[in-house]
């Protein structure tokens, strides 16, 4: 039995090195991409910004990485390493997929349903308060990053030089990565924490992530850069300054609350928000509306993929009576 329970920590610890990669190349990129028409921050600098905020942020707060351990279902008890390892797995498969068909989408919220699925799969005590609530808040949260970015937007318009602009670029970029730290960052935390059998991610844990994550983005920053910064919005520097404020705002406030949220879908909303304020012809609609599909398709895709998987793997392991 403690030769079974070792090697599922292994397993699971495998895959949250493989899950913070992922994160990087999924994420990271989307995080520097508002600023790219900006050269304040460089890609290398904000590389290394964000990989520290990655590393120092969690030492104070941890809140939503408990999320995902304890308010969402029972995965730090009995079972929750195999459940873990399927919801995450059941995670990349769909953000592969639908990435690879053209329709980027939201690792967080493929973590939410594949959770959701492997706990019910698993017979795990899955609490539909809280899977509701969260998806209350990851809904609203591009809404409220759109509308935040169109007030900011109209303020920078009409009180700020393109000198200044790159001192507040330098803010929301920072304001960013703290976001990031301190909220969508600790899904790839929850995963170590479990493998782990920890309550909270220690230094070297943090560490390690954060490491993971910066080799990621180097690989992904491309593609997702391009997806985000050209496709959704004909962008400008202020555009991209002004979402960056507003989505690190809008993350921040509900990494406060222990809510998670994407961060690439209140850049998203931010983005619209910020073409907005100076017409809608700004924004490229269809390009925006194939973002929103992916996201409506995500989570009932990842609910059902990791169901499926985790209710499979149960019952063949009680017929060989593991």
């Amino acid at each position: 039995m403690g030769g079974r329970v070792q090697l599922d920590a292994v397993v699971l610890g495998a895959v949250a090195c493989v899950f913070a990669v992922v994160s990087g190349a999924n994420d990271g990129g989307a995080l520097l991409a508002t600023g790219l028409k900006l050269p304040s921050v460089r890609p290398a600098t904000g590389i290394l910004a964000l990989t520290a905020a990655l590393v120092l942020v969690p030492l104070a707060s941890q809140r939503v990485a408990l999320t995902f351990v304890t308010r969402l279902g029972g995965f730090g008890g009995p079972g929750g390493r195999q459940a873990m390892t399927i919801a995450v797995f059941a995670a990349l498969v769909v953000v592969a997929v639908l990435s690879a068909s053209g329709r980027p989408t939201s690792l967080t919220l493929a973590v939410v349903g594949g959770l959701t699925g492997a706990g019910v799969g698993w017979g795990l005590p899955v609490s539909g308060g809280a899977v509701a609530l969260v998806l209350a808040v990851a809904l609203a949260a591009p809404f409220i990053g759109a509308l935040a970015a169109w007030v900011v937007a109209r303020l920078l318009l009409g009180l700020t030089t393109r000198r200044r602009l790159r001192r507040w670029h330098l803010a929301g970029f920072a304001l960013q990565c703290v976001a990031y730290a301190a909220n969508d960052g600790q899904k790839m935390l929850s995963v170590f924490m479990i493998a782990m059998g920890v309550s909270r991610a220690p230094l070297p844990v943090t560490s390690v992530a954060a490491v993971l994550f910066a080799a990621g983005t180097l690989y992904g920053l491309p593609r997702a850069g391009r997806a985000l910064s050209r496709e959704i919005i004909v962008s400008r520097p202020l555009h991209g300054v002004a979402a960056e404020l507003a989505s690190g705002v809008t993350v921040v406030g509900c990494a406060v609350a222990g809510m998670p949220v994407s961060m690439t879908q209140a850049i998203a909303g931010a983005l619209i928000g910020a073409g907005m304020s100076q017409g809608g012809g700004r924004v490229r609609w269809p390009a925006a509306l194939r973002i929103v599909v992916a996201w409506v398709l995500t989570l009932p895709a990842g609910v059902l993929l990791a169901g499926t998987v985790a209710l499979a793997v149960r019952l063949a392991e009680k017929g060989a009576g593991v």
